[in-house]
C-alpha cells in the first residue's frame, strides 16, 4: 500500500471512529462514514467492505493507542504504584470523555454481530488489560508494594469495574468523585496491612 493509500485509510478510520462514537455501532451505515469523510462511495470501498469491517479496525486502533499511553507513562514511572496511577488516571480521563467514548458502540457490535470476531475483540480488550494489571499486581507485590493474594482475579475484577464505569457513564450520571471513590476502593484491596 502507497504512503498516500495509507494515509487515507487513517483518515477514514480516524473519521469512522467519531462517527460510531457519536451513533453508536448499529445505526451507522456505511453512507454515514462516506459523508463524514468528504469521500465516494467507491473509495471507502477500496478500504473496507462493511461497517462490521471498518469497526473492527476502529477498535483495533484503539487497542493500539491504549497500549501506547500506559507504556509511554510506564516509562517515565518510577514504581509499580506509579504505573498504576498512571493507568487509573487514563482510565479516568476515558470515563470521564463519555462524548468520545465507544463503549457503546462496541457493546451494540458485540450484540448485533452473530460471528465470534465481536466477542474475540471484546474478549482482547479485557484479556490485554487484565494481563497488564495482573503483572503489574504480581511486580507489586515482589517489591512489598501491593500485597495481593491472587494477582489474576485481583486484575480481573479491576477490570470489570473500569468497564462497568465507562458503561455507566455513558448510560446515566455518574461523578469524578464516584470515580475517584471506586479507585480508592479498589487500591485499599491490594496495599499492604499497616
Amino acid at each position: 500500500m502507497s504512503d498516500k493509500s495509507v494515509q487515507k485509510k487513517k483518515y477514514i478510520v480516524e473519521t469512522a471512529r467519531k462517527v460510531f462514537a457519536t451513533k453508536g455501532f448499529k445505526t451507522v451505515t456505511m453512507k454515514d462514514v462516506v459523508e463524514a469523510c468528504d469521500i465516494s462511495r467507491g473509495g471507502l470501498y477500496i478500504y473496507f467492505d462493511s461497517t462490521e469491517s471498518l469497526f473492527e479496525e476502529v477498535l483495533k486502533n484503539e487497542l493500539l493507542k491504549s497500549d501506547t499511553d500506559v507504556e509511554t507513562g510506564a516509562e517515565t514511572a518510577i514504581t509499580n504504584s506509579d504505573i498504576l496511577t498512571l493507568f487509573f488516571r487514563q482510565q479516568k480521563k476515558d470515563i470521564l470523555n463519555n462524548r468520545d467514548s465507544l463503549i457503546i458502540a462496541m457493546y451494540e457490535y458485540c450484540f448485533m454481530t452473530k460471528t465470534t470476531g465481536a466477542k474475540t475483540l471484546m474478549d482482547k480488550e479485557v484479556y490485554a488489560a487484565s494481563s497488564f494489571l495482573e503483572k503489574l499486581l504480581k511486580a507489586g507485590n515482589s517489591t512489598g508494594e501491593f500485597d495481593v493474594e491472587d494477582p489474576k482475579k485481583t486484575a480481573r475484577n479491576m477490570v470489570y469495574v473500569l468497564e462497568g464505569l465507562k458503561l455507566l457513564n455513558r448510560t446515566g450520571d455518574i461523578s469524578e468523585k464516584m470515580i475517584d471513590d471506586e479507585f480508592v476502593f479498589l487500591l485499599q484491596g491490594i496495599l499492604p496491612a499497616k
